[in-house]
């Protein structure tokens, strides 16, 4: 079994799927920080200058004991205060949005550049090619 444990790690899908999840996880990295420090503060600032992450919904009291800051959605859910966080799940959802949007194109420009060297390579076929030389075979005397 070892032995069979070693030459499954050995192959290169598996190691290609290693890097293909460390550079995910990176490139998942730049894609939140381009939907929470650039999208979203451009949306915010049209849409009234707010903090869209921090929009929230109460959806019950806030003990006598909390001595936070009632306007924030972190202090509030860190102290238990059942509240709809809307605007933190519309931030995560466009950057899902934009991260599926920009594999979709990934791996449109993968697949164009692995059907071009068999496109280049396409020509006429070994029976065209046959066809071809006993067509000029019969041709002359």
């Amino acid at each position: 079994m070892l032995q069979e444990f070693k030459a499954f790690i050995a192959k290169g899908n598996v190691l290609d799927l290693a890097v293909a999840v460390i550079i995910g996880a990176a490139f998942a990295t730049i894609v939140a920080s381009l939907t929470g420090d650039i999208v979203m503060p451009l949306f915010g600032s049209v849409s009234g200058g707010t903090d869209f992450a921090n929009n929230f919904s109460l959806l019950g009291a806030i003990p006598e004991s909390f001595k936070g800051d009632p306007s924030s959605y972190a202090e509030l859910k860190a102290a238990g205060v059942a509240v709809l966080g809307w605007g933190q799940f519309l931030t995560v959802l466009i950057n899902f949005l934009i991260l599926a949007f920009v594999i979709f194109l990934l791996v449109r420009y993968a697949t164009k550049m692995m059907r071009q060297p068999n496109e280049a390579a396409a020509g006429p076929s070994e029976v065209d090619l046959l066809t071809e030389i006993r067509d000029e075979l019969k041709r002359r005397p």
